[in-house]
């Protein structure tokens, strides 16, 4: 046999992949094999010249449309190689590349074929005619033969914390439900009832739902962390027909820990299937909130796929492709396992919102980012958005600072002090002591509303704003996971001036950047908190963006200075030794510095109290705040107390 080349019009170029099977007077083979290779990638045969022994046209497209029915969207493209032309000249062989595109892999299935081509000295039209045989729609296909696609997921990625310990990863579990080929069909709704009734969840939902599924269905009612103690699995699995199925699914130690931030992994939503673009079918696991769905690709890996030829009478199969799953990447976070749980358990008493953040100043790890039962679910820790009170007199401290005032210079702290016809006062309680002309260190360990306010001339609200952006509470941050450091107004002047300066008026901050400002102060330098560290190569989704759409345009902040950050903790210290933060004084380990804060808010006639405190000691940072309480001092400090001497 010969490769021949083209007859008739002379070729300038030819490439070898496209040799025409023909020899001088010898029709060209290519036109039928690029016919076949159209029909076998569309199904059409209508424009296949056939030989007089293949199947009718309808039939080979009833015959490949059965075959590759298995394999769902998969699109084929065949294109047509070498052309030979045996010795004779009344025979040929074309070499057909083909490649499918199956789902959920970018690895095609490719394969050659070999497709046969008679000739037909009777007809002008159509000179060379295909012979017809299985192995063209696969490798060595037979009758009887079918092609499907499988789709294995990929283990999921671990979240990881401090040191790279294991936070969220694959735990024991009990599917708990009815079991409907365990009951009869007349028992079935009070088998339902009875559990639902056991679990305290809506009866007549889950009787509805256990009506409705498939004669032969387990209908799930419950998960249960293996040896939750909250749950009897054991009487549950003995009640009438319940059956209680093991399993694995990714979780945190606890039900609680970090579960505003980490969110929750289960079953595809119908929604984001439909957004994956065929990335995410029914039945993945996938992460539906937190830091699970903004970096779900790259914890759920990618799949592994398998094309196969399954055989309809035996069910034996040929593997044809095989793509093996790739597990997905860690998602490594800065969460310390002792020091989140304890933040929890600090936590756990408290009724209303509240947060205990943890920074470590050297490095802007956030070690522990916990809010409260009281929070209902928000992340309160990282987004909530609250006055920050007079911890942000931290901030006016350094703009005045920068103004000209040390921690000794002479203030003066009246009762009272009027703006605008507004009238300012100290917390109920003020300590007479620290009244009239004191040290600037003593106007802020005792948190003197009046003389913060007295000198609101040493710096302007832009000035505020820079003091701020100094400290770390930077109004458009961008972090890599949904956070909201603080805001304060680059312009206000009179009340409006007068209320920033001691934290209230537009002033907003949340727990993660309050701890920020004080991680700042411990560092001697302006800290960026850090969470999560994405893999290389990975784009968060745009729910990792933590600016505003409509967030200033902001220079690059002023640094903090060394000797800035000094005089800071210099006050700070005050505030344990003289001031609201005595209750730190006798904690173990190396000495506290602290602000106390609070924050008035509602109507005239329903006021209430958010109650803050910041404190720095040695390298971790931590912000307590509670959304209703007294004062910093006494519902915030003892929170803080306990944080720190656990």
């Amino acid at each position: 046999m010969r490769t021949a080349r083209w007859c008739g019009a002379a070729v300038v170029a030819l490439l070898a992949s496209t040799v025409a099977a023909c020899a001088p007077g010898t029709p060209d083979a290519r036109p039928a094999a690029e016919a076949l290779a159209a029909a076998l990638a569309s199904g059409d045969f209508g424009d296949v010249p056939l030989a007089a022994d293949a199947p009718a046209p309808a039939a080979l497209a009833e015959t490949r449309a059965a075959v590759v029915e298995g394999l769902g969207d998969a699109t084929a493209t065949v294109d047509v190689g070498d052309v030979t032309l045996a010795d004779d000249e009344q025979s040929a062989t074309a070499r057909l590349d083909v490649a499918w595109d199956v789902p959920w892999t970018d690895e095609d299935w490719t394969y050659a074929a070999t497709a046969q081509l008679v000739r037909d000295e009777d007809d002008d039209a159509q000179p060379w005619r295909v012979r017809w045989a299985l192995p063209l729609l696969a490798p060595d296909l037979t009758d009887g033969e079918r092609l499907t696609v499988r789709r294995t997921a990929a283990e999921r990625g671990p979240v990881l914390g401090q040191g790279d310990a294991m936070i969220v990863e694959p735990r024991t579990v009990h599917r708990v439900g009815v079991d409907k080929t365990r009951v009869a069909e007349g028992e079935l709704d009070a088998a339902a009832r009875g559990l639902a009734a056991a679990l305290d969840i809506d009866a007549d939902a889950y009787a509805s739902r256990v009506a409705s599924a498939g004669a032969k269905a387990f209908v799930e009612a419950i998960v249960v962390r293996d040896a939750d103690p909250s749950y009897d699995v054991a009487a549950l699995a003995a009640l009438p027909g319940v059956n209680v199925v093991a399993d694995e699914v990714p979780l945190a130690p606890t039900r609680t820990f970090a579960r505003a931030i980490l969110g929750t992994v289960g079953d595809a939503t119908a929604e984001i299937v439909e957004s994956s673009d065929g990335a995410v079918v029914a039945g993945d696991t996938v992460g539906l909130s937190g830091l699970q769905r903004q970096y779900d690709a790259q914890l759920r890996g990618t799949p592994g796929v398998q094309v196969a030829a399954v055989a309809q009478e035996s069910g034996a199969q040929r593997v044809l492709l095989q793509v093996d799953p790739v597990a997905g990447e860690p998602l490594r976070t800065s969460l310390d396992l002792d020091l989140q749980q304890r933040a929890e358990s600090v936590l756990a008493d408290v009724a209303s919102a509240s947060a205990i953040v943890a920074v470590r100043p050297s490095t802007g790890d956030v070690l522990a980012a916990a809010s409260g039962p009281g929070s209902e679910g928000l992340s309160t820790a990282t987004v909530g958005q609250y006055a920050p009170g007079s911890t942000f007199k931290v901030v006016s401290a350094l703009a005045y600072l920068r103004g000209g005032l040390t921690p000794d210079s002479t203030v003066t702290c009246p009762p009272t002090v009027t703006v605008d016809g507004r009238t300012f006062q100290n917390f109920p309680g003020y300590p007479a002591a620290a009244t009239g002309d004191v040290p600037f260190r003593t106007a802020f360990a005792n948190s003197c509303n009046t003389a913060f306010i007295g000198q609101r001339d040493l710096a302007d609200q832009a000035g505020l704003l820079a003091a701020a952006r100094s400290l770390g509470l930077e109004p458009a941050a961008t972090l890599g996971f949904p956070a909201f450091l603080g805001t304060v107004p680059d312009e206000a002047d009179g009340t409006a001036h007068a209320a920033s300066v001691i934290g209230q008026g537009q002033v907003l901050a949340s727990p993660l950047g309050m701890a920020t400002v004080a991680a700042s102060v411990g560092a001697g330098r302006t800290v960026v908190p850090r969470l999560v560290t994405p893999a290389e190569g990975t784009t968060p989704s745009p729910e990792a963006t933590t600016a505003s759409a409509d967030a200033p345009e902001l220079p690059d902040a002023t640094p903090l200075t060394a000797d800035e950050a000094a005089a800071l903790r210099d006050m700070m210290r005050a505030v344990v030794t003289d001031g609201g933060a005595g209750l730190l004084a006798d904690v173990p380990g190396e000495p506290v510095i602290a602000k106390t804060g609070t924050a008035q808010f509602g109507q005239d006639d329903d006021l209430r109290n958010h109650a803050w405190m910041i404190a720095v000691q040695g390298d971790l940072a931590v912000a307590v705040f509670v959304g209703e309480g007294d004062y910093g001092s006494t519902t915030a400090g003892p929170l803080m107390r306990a944080f720190l001497a656990g």
